[in-house]
Protein backbone atom coordinates (compact mmCIF):
# COMPACT_ATOMS: atom_id res chain seq x y z
CA UNK A 1 0.00 0.00 0.00
CA UNK A 2 1.46 3.52 -1.19
CA UNK A 3 0.44 7.08 -0.26
CA UNK A 4 -2.29 7.05 -3.10
CA UNK A 5 -3.55 3.85 -1.73
CA UNK A 6 -4.01 5.94 1.26
CA UNK A 7 -5.70 8.74 -0.33
CA UNK A 8 -8.08 6.43 -2.04
CA UNK A 9 -9.08 4.69 1.28
CA UNK A 10 -9.51 7.61 3.28
CA UNK A 11 -11.74 9.17 -0.04
CA UNK A 12 -14.03 6.05 0.36
CA UNK A 13 -14.30 6.62 4.00
CA UNK A 14 -15.31 10.19 4.02
CA UNK A 15 -17.80 9.75 0.64
CA UNK A 16 -19.42 7.05 2.89
CA UNK A 17 -19.60 9.24 5.52
CA UNK A 18 -21.35 11.68 3.90
CA UNK A 19 -24.30 9.44 3.46
CA UNK A 20 -25.15 9.81 6.97
CA UNK A 21 -23.40 13.42 7.40
CA UNK A 22 -24.71 16.36 4.84
CA UNK A 23 -22.56 19.12 4.28
CA UNK A 24 -19.82 18.90 6.68
CA UNK A 25 -17.17 17.22 4.80
CA UNK A 26 -14.48 19.58 6.23
CA UNK A 27 -15.45 18.46 9.36
CA UNK A 28 -15.36 14.59 8.17
CA UNK A 29 -11.94 15.52 7.23
CA UNK A 30 -10.61 16.30 10.47
CA UNK A 31 -12.15 13.26 12.16
CA UNK A 32 -10.32 11.06 9.46
CA UNK A 33 -7.42 12.99 9.92
CA UNK A 34 -7.20 12.03 13.63
CA UNK A 35 -8.34 8.15 12.71
CA UNK A 36 -5.26 8.11 10.33
CA UNK A 37 -3.26 9.69 13.09
CA UNK A 38 -3.91 7.35 15.61
CA UNK A 39 -5.35 10.23 18.10
CA UNK A 40 -8.46 11.08 19.42
CA UNK A 41 -10.71 13.59 19.49
CA UNK A 42 -12.94 15.96 21.49
CA UNK A 43 -16.17 17.50 19.68
CA UNK A 44 -17.73 20.40 21.33
CA UNK A 45 -21.17 21.96 20.01
CA UNK A 46 -24.65 22.57 20.90
CA UNK A 47 -27.13 19.29 20.92
CA UNK A 48 -28.76 17.60 17.63
CA UNK A 49 -26.17 18.34 15.33
CA UNK A 50 -24.71 14.73 14.61
CA UNK A 51 -22.18 14.07 17.46
CA UNK A 52 -22.81 10.98 18.56
CA UNK A 53 -23.88 10.17 14.34
CA UNK A 54 -20.41 11.24 13.53
CA UNK A 55 -18.78 8.74 15.92
CA UNK A 56 -21.40 5.53 15.02
CA UNK A 57 -21.14 6.44 11.10
CA UNK A 58 -16.80 6.21 11.53
CA UNK A 59 -17.21 2.87 13.52
CA UNK A 60 -19.75 1.49 10.65
CA UNK A 61 -17.92 2.60 8.18
CA UNK A 62 -14.29 2.00 8.61
CA UNK A 63 -15.23 -1.32 10.57
CA UNK A 64 -14.44 -0.60 13.95
CA UNK A 65 -15.76 -2.28 17.23
CA UNK A 66 -17.98 0.32 18.40
CA UNK A 67 -19.49 1.23 22.52
CA UNK A 68 -21.19 4.53 24.25
CA UNK A 69 -20.83 5.26 27.15
CA UNK A 70 -23.40 8.31 28.30
CA UNK A 71 -21.65 10.33 30.79
CA UNK A 72 -23.27 11.12 34.07
CA UNK A 73 -22.92 12.12 37.57
CA UNK A 74 -22.89 9.37 39.18
CA UNK A 75 -20.75 6.80 36.58
CA UNK A 76 -17.95 5.32 38.26
CA UNK A 77 -14.78 4.31 37.04
CA UNK A 78 -15.65 0.94 37.23
CA UNK A 79 -18.47 0.91 34.65
CA UNK A 80 -15.76 2.45 31.93
CA UNK A 81 -13.20 -0.09 32.74
CA UNK A 82 -14.80 -3.04 33.90
CA UNK A 83 -14.41 -5.05 37.31
CA UNK A 84 -13.99 -8.25 38.32
CA UNK A 85 -16.96 -10.18 39.73
CA UNK A 86 -17.33 -13.25 41.31
CA UNK A 87 -19.31 -16.49 39.33
CA UNK A 88 -19.78 -20.25 39.80
CA UNK A 89 -21.24 -21.42 42.50
CA UNK A 90 -20.17 -22.38 45.98
CA UNK A 91 -18.47 -25.59 44.64
CA UNK A 92 -16.42 -23.33 41.75
CA UNK A 93 -16.37 -20.02 42.41
CA UNK A 94 -14.38 -18.01 40.26
CA UNK A 95 -13.22 -14.31 39.95
CA UNK A 96 -13.80 -13.38 36.16
CA UNK A 97 -12.80 -9.89 35.06
CA UNK A 98 -15.71 -8.56 33.23
CA UNK A 99 -14.15 -5.48 30.46
CA UNK A 100 -16.27 -2.55 30.23
CA UNK A 101 -17.07 -0.27 27.06
CA UNK A 102 -13.31 0.43 26.95
CA UNK A 103 -13.05 -2.31 25.15
CA UNK A 104 -13.60 -1.32 21.88
CA UNK A 105 -11.90 -0.05 18.58
CA UNK A 106 -13.86 3.42 18.78
CA UNK A 107 -15.36 4.64 22.00
CA UNK A 108 -17.96 7.48 22.46
CA UNK A 109 -17.71 9.33 25.46
CA UNK A 110 -21.58 11.01 25.31
CA UNK A 111 -21.60 14.57 27.53
CA UNK A 112 -17.67 13.72 28.91
CA UNK A 113 -18.23 16.63 30.70
CA UNK A 114 -21.33 15.64 32.93
CA UNK A 115 -19.29 12.79 34.41
CA UNK A 116 -17.14 13.87 37.63
CA UNK A 117 -13.41 14.29 37.45
CA UNK A 118 -12.77 11.10 39.60
CA UNK A 119 -14.54 9.46 36.52
CA UNK A 120 -12.94 11.07 33.66
CA UNK A 121 -9.48 10.12 35.15
CA UNK A 122 -10.51 6.61 34.20
CA UNK A 123 -10.25 7.89 30.47
CA UNK A 124 -6.60 9.17 30.76
CA UNK A 125 -4.43 5.77 30.96
CA UNK A 126 -6.42 4.65 28.31
CA UNK A 127 -6.07 7.31 26.01
CA UNK A 128 -2.51 8.00 26.68
CA UNK A 129 -1.25 4.14 27.08
CA UNK A 130 -3.81 2.32 25.43
CA UNK A 131 -4.07 0.21 28.84
CA UNK A 132 -6.24 -0.30 32.15
CA UNK A 133 -5.71 -1.31 35.31
CA UNK A 134 -8.26 -2.58 37.02
CA UNK A 135 -7.18 -4.79 40.32
CA UNK A 136 -3.37 -4.23 40.05
CA UNK A 137 -3.08 -6.00 36.50
CA UNK A 138 -3.09 -4.16 33.29
CA UNK A 139 -4.42 -4.93 30.45
CA UNK A 140 -4.16 -4.14 26.78
CA UNK A 141 -7.10 -2.47 24.72
CA UNK A 142 -7.46 -3.07 21.53
CA UNK A 143 -5.59 -1.78 18.49
CA UNK A 144 -6.62 0.52 16.32
CA UNK A 145 -8.17 2.53 19.58
CA UNK A 146 -9.87 5.70 19.23
CA UNK A 147 -11.88 7.72 22.19
CA UNK A 148 -14.77 9.84 20.58
CA UNK A 149 -15.31 12.37 23.24
CA UNK A 150 -18.72 15.01 22.93
CA UNK A 151 -19.65 17.74 24.80
CA UNK A 152 -22.19 21.07 24.90
CA UNK A 153 -20.43 24.16 25.29
CA UNK A 154 -23.38 26.37 26.61
CA UNK A 155 -24.79 24.10 29.46
CA UNK A 156 -22.81 24.67 32.18
CA UNK A 157 -24.89 23.16 34.76
CA UNK A 158 -24.55 20.03 36.52
CA UNK A 159 -20.76 19.68 34.44
CA UNK A 160 -16.93 19.56 35.46
CA UNK A 161 -15.23 21.04 32.90
CA UNK A 162 -12.42 18.95 31.24
CA UNK A 163 -9.06 19.12 33.56
CA UNK A 164 -6.14 20.25 31.42
CA UNK A 165 -4.18 17.07 31.26
CA UNK A 166 -7.00 15.50 29.82
CA UNK A 167 -7.91 18.10 27.06
CA UNK A 168 -4.12 17.68 26.14
CA UNK A 169 -4.81 13.97 25.45
CA UNK A 170 -7.37 15.00 22.50
CA UNK A 171 -4.97 14.88 19.73
CA UNK A 172 -7.83 17.46 17.70
CA UNK A 173 -10.75 19.82 19.14
CA UNK A 174 -13.39 20.74 16.45
CA UNK A 175 -17.32 21.22 16.15
CA UNK A 176 -19.63 20.40 13.36
CA UNK A 177 -21.80 23.55 13.41
CA UNK A 178 -25.18 23.91 11.90
CA UNK A 179 -25.52 23.09 8.19
CA UNK A 180 -26.46 25.68 5.80
CA UNK A 181 -29.92 25.50 4.04
CA UNK A 182 -29.61 23.54 1.16
CA UNK A 183 -27.81 20.93 2.96
CA UNK A 184 -30.54 20.34 5.45
CA UNK A 185 -32.97 20.02 2.91
CA UNK A 186 -31.10 17.52 1.32
CA UNK A 187 -30.97 16.09 5.09
CA UNK A 188 -34.48 16.36 5.19
CA UNK A 189 -34.92 14.55 1.49
CA UNK A 190 -33.09 11.65 2.34
CA UNK A 191 -34.63 10.92 6.03
CA UNK A 192 -38.32 10.74 3.84
CA UNK A 193 -36.62 8.19 1.40
CA UNK A 194 -35.16 6.08 3.45
CA UNK A 195 -38.14 5.20 6.05
CA UNK A 196 -36.08 4.69 8.87
CA UNK A 197 -33.58 6.67 11.44
CA UNK A 198 -30.81 4.68 11.48
CA UNK A 199 -28.65 5.05 8.26
CA UNK A 200 -26.70 2.04 7.55
CA UNK A 201 -23.39 2.29 6.23
CA UNK A 202 -21.18 -0.41 4.21
CA UNK A 203 -18.16 -1.01 6.23
CA UNK A 204 -14.72 -0.04 3.46
CA UNK A 205 -12.10 -1.26 6.05
CA UNK A 206 -11.68 -3.03 9.19
CA UNK A 207 -9.67 -2.92 12.18
CA UNK A 208 -6.32 -4.55 10.45
CA UNK A 209 -6.93 -2.41 7.14
CA UNK A 210 -7.27 0.92 9.76
CA UNK A 211 -4.46 -0.04 11.27
CA UNK A 212 -2.49 -0.90 8.21
CA UNK A 213 -3.24 3.19 7.35
CA UNK A 214 -2.18 4.31 10.67
CA UNK A 215 1.32 2.39 10.03
CA UNK A 216 1.33 3.98 5.99
CA UNK A 217 1.02 7.53 7.82
CA UNK A 218 4.13 7.25 9.75
CA UNK A 219 6.02 6.85 6.76
CA UNK A 220 4.84 10.18 5.50
CA UNK A 221 8.19 12.35 5.33
CA UNK A 222 8.82 15.54 6.97
CA UNK A 223 11.32 17.90 6.11
CA UNK A 224 13.77 19.43 9.21
CA UNK A 225 12.20 22.77 8.09
CA UNK A 226 8.47 22.26 8.23
CA UNK A 227 9.59 20.45 11.82
CA UNK A 228 10.99 23.50 12.33
CA UNK A 229 7.80 25.38 11.48
CA UNK A 230 5.79 23.28 14.26
CA UNK A 231 8.37 23.89 16.73
CA UNK A 232 8.56 27.73 15.93
CA UNK A 233 4.13 28.05 16.04
CA UNK A 234 4.36 26.33 19.63
CA UNK A 235 6.20 27.81 20.88
CA UNK A 236 4.81 31.36 19.96
CA UNK A 237 1.85 30.01 21.39
CA UNK A 238 4.23 30.14 25.09
CA UNK A 239 5.39 33.46 24.25
CA UNK A 240 2.51 34.72 23.02
CA UNK A 241 1.03 37.64 25.14
CA UNK A 242 -2.22 36.79 25.29
CA UNK A 243 -1.57 33.56 27.09
CA UNK A 244 -0.68 32.55 30.68
CA UNK A 245 0.50 28.86 29.43
CA UNK A 246 0.86 27.78 25.89
CA UNK A 247 0.74 24.61 24.36
CA UNK A 248 3.00 21.96 25.65
CA UNK A 249 5.47 19.58 23.48
CA UNK A 250 2.89 16.85 23.76
CA UNK A 251 0.83 19.97 21.17
CA UNK A 252 4.13 19.73 18.82
CA UNK A 253 4.09 16.09 18.49
CA UNK A 254 0.11 16.50 17.82
CA UNK A 255 0.90 18.88 15.08
CA UNK A 256 3.01 16.77 13.71
CA UNK A 257 0.91 13.30 13.62
CA UNK A 258 -1.74 15.49 12.28
CA UNK A 259 -0.43 17.07 9.77
CA UNK A 260 1.07 13.75 8.54
CA UNK A 261 -2.09 12.08 8.09
CA UNK A 262 -3.60 14.90 6.38
CA UNK A 263 -0.63 14.97 3.51
CA UNK A 264 -1.44 10.99 3.63
CA UNK A 265 -5.10 12.04 2.44
CA UNK A 266 -4.07 14.73 -0.08
CA UNK A 267 -2.17 11.77 -1.92
CA UNK A 268 1.12 12.69 -0.77
CA UNK A 269 3.94 11.00 0.63
CA UNK A 270 5.35 14.24 2.16
CA UNK A 271 4.27 16.78 4.64
CA UNK A 272 3.83 20.85 3.31
CA UNK A 273 3.64 24.16 5.61
CA UNK A 274 0.33 24.46 4.48
CA UNK A 275 -0.66 21.25 5.94
CA UNK A 276 0.30 22.94 9.33
CA UNK A 277 -1.73 25.70 9.01
CA UNK A 278 -4.59 23.85 8.29
CA UNK A 279 -4.28 21.67 11.07
CA UNK A 280 -2.69 24.51 13.47
CA UNK A 281 -6.10 25.51 15.48
CA UNK A 282 -7.95 22.03 15.57
CA UNK A 283 -4.98 20.87 17.18
CA UNK A 284 -3.48 23.42 19.52
CA UNK A 285 -6.39 25.74 20.30
CA UNK A 286 -7.88 23.42 23.10
CA UNK A 287 -4.43 23.36 24.51
CA UNK A 288 -3.86 27.23 25.36
CA UNK A 289 -4.88 29.29 28.46
CA UNK A 290 -5.80 32.61 28.13
CA UNK A 291 -4.86 35.20 30.50
CA UNK A 292 -7.77 36.30 32.23
CA UNK A 293 -7.95 39.74 30.77
CA UNK A 294 -8.28 37.76 28.00
CA UNK A 295 -11.53 36.39 28.90
CA UNK A 296 -13.04 39.40 29.84
CA UNK A 297 -12.34 40.88 26.66
CA UNK A 298 -13.53 37.88 24.67
CA UNK A 299 -10.73 36.58 22.62
CA UNK A 300 -11.19 33.17 22.01
CA UNK A 301 -7.74 30.67 21.64
CA UNK A 302 -8.60 30.27 17.96
CA UNK A 303 -8.28 33.54 17.15
CA UNK A 304 -4.71 33.75 19.00
CA UNK A 305 -3.51 30.93 17.04
CA UNK A 306 -4.79 32.67 13.93
CA UNK A 307 -2.48 35.76 14.94
CA UNK A 308 0.08 33.40 15.49
CA UNK A 309 0.13 31.65 12.52
CA UNK A 310 0.30 34.68 10.40
CA UNK A 311 3.19 36.47 12.14
CA UNK A 312 4.97 33.43 11.72
CA UNK A 313 6.82 32.75 8.56
CA UNK A 314 6.86 29.21 6.75
CA UNK A 315 9.37 27.68 5.21
CA UNK A 316 8.87 28.09 0.91
CA UNK A 317 9.61 24.48 0.32
CA UNK A 318 10.85 20.92 1.81
CA UNK A 319 13.89 18.57 0.85
CA UNK A 320 11.31 16.04 -0.20
CA UNK A 321 12.14 15.15 -3.90
CA UNK A 322 8.87 15.38 -5.45
CA UNK A 323 8.57 18.55 -3.79
CA UNK A 324 10.38 20.15 -6.57
CA UNK A 325 7.33 20.37 -8.87
CA UNK A 326 4.90 21.19 -5.96
CA UNK A 327 3.47 24.84 -6.26
CA UNK A 328 2.94 26.50 -2.76
CA UNK A 329 0.52 28.43 -1.22
CA UNK A 330 0.55 32.20 -2.08
CA UNK A 331 1.25 32.74 1.68
CA UNK A 332 4.14 30.84 1.47
CA UNK A 333 5.26 31.42 -1.93
CA UNK A 334 8.82 33.29 -2.55
CA UNK A 335 8.95 36.69 -3.61
CA UNK A 336 8.63 38.05 -6.99
CA UNK A 337 12.01 39.23 -8.71
CA UNK A 338 11.74 41.77 -11.32
CA UNK A 339 11.98 40.83 -15.42
CA UNK A 340 15.50 40.13 -16.54
CA UNK A 341 15.07 43.37 -18.68
CA UNK A 342 14.87 45.62 -16.43
CA UNK A 343 17.40 44.61 -13.49
CA UNK A 344 19.43 41.80 -13.53
CA UNK A 345 19.67 39.91 -10.28
CA UNK A 346 23.21 40.08 -10.03
CA UNK A 347 22.92 43.97 -10.21
CA UNK A 348 20.61 44.38 -7.95
CA UNK A 349 19.34 43.22 -4.54
CA UNK A 350 15.52 42.32 -4.59
CA UNK A 351 14.33 45.16 -2.86
CA UNK A 352 16.24 47.70 -5.04
CA UNK A 353 14.72 46.74 -7.98
CA UNK A 354 12.41 49.07 -9.33
CA UNK A 355 8.23 48.03 -10.35
CA UNK A 356 7.94 47.44 -14.46
CA UNK A 357 7.92 50.37 -16.63
CA UNK A 358 8.45 51.07 -20.17
CA UNK A 359 11.16 49.99 -21.66
CA UNK A 360 12.74 53.62 -22.09
CA UNK A 361 13.36 54.02 -18.63
CA UNK A 362 16.61 54.36 -17.99
CA UNK A 363 17.91 50.96 -15.64
CA UNK A 364 17.68 51.08 -11.67
CA UNK A 365 20.97 51.01 -10.65
CA UNK A 366 21.33 53.98 -12.71
CA UNK A 367 18.68 56.06 -11.27
CA UNK A 368 18.78 57.56 -7.33
CA UNK A 369 16.01 56.91 -5.72
CA UNK A 370 15.29 61.33 -5.37
CA UNK A 371 15.41 61.76 -9.28
CA UNK A 372 12.31 62.67 -11.23
CA UNK A 373 10.03 60.00 -12.29
CA UNK A 374 10.21 57.19 -15.58
CA UNK A 375 8.24 59.34 -17.43
CA UNK A 376 10.36 63.13 -17.06
CA UNK A 377 13.41 60.86 -17.68
CA UNK A 378 11.60 59.89 -21.01
CA UNK A 379 11.05 63.77 -22.12
CA UNK A 380 14.41 64.90 -21.34
CA UNK A 381 15.69 62.20 -23.78
CA UNK A 382 13.08 62.69 -26.30
CA UNK A 383 13.53 64.09 -29.82
CA UNK A 384 12.46 67.25 -31.35
CA UNK A 385 8.94 66.98 -32.76
CA UNK A 386 10.41 67.51 -36.17
CA UNK A 387 13.65 64.93 -36.16
CA UNK A 388 12.13 61.36 -37.06
CA UNK A 389 11.35 58.53 -35.20
CA UNK A 390 14.71 57.21 -33.15
CA UNK A 391 15.62 53.02 -33.66
CA UNK A 392 14.13 50.94 -30.34
CA UNK A 393 16.20 52.49 -27.43
CA UNK A 394 18.66 50.31 -25.94
CA UNK A 395 18.94 50.79 -22.22
CA UNK A 396 22.82 49.90 -22.10
CA UNK A 397 23.40 52.62 -24.16
CA UNK A 398 21.72 55.27 -22.86
CA UNK A 399 23.83 58.01 -21.42
CA UNK A 400 23.91 58.87 -17.89
CA UNK A 401 21.15 60.99 -16.68
CA UNK A 402 21.95 64.69 -16.44
CA UNK A 403 22.28 65.80 -12.60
Amino acid sequence: MNHHDVKAAADAIIDNLERVIVGKRPVLELVVTALLADGHILLEDVPGVAKTATARALAEAAGLEFSRVQFTPDLIPADITGSAVFTGQSGDAAIEFKPGPIFANLVLGDEINRAPPKTQSALLEAMEERQVTVDGQTRALPKPFLVIGTQNPIESEGTYPLPEAQLDRFLIRTGIGYPSLEAEIDLVLRRAQRGTDKATLQPILDAGGVAELQRRVEEVHISQPVAQYVVQLVEATRTSTRTEAGASPRGSLALLKASRAAAAIAGRSYVLPDDVKLLAVPCLAHRLILLPDQWVRGVRPDQVINEIVAAVPAPIATDADEEANTPVSPQSAPPQHAPTQQAPVQQAAPHQVAPQAPVQQVPVQQVPAQHAAPQQVQQQQAPPQHAPAPPPHNPSQAPPPST
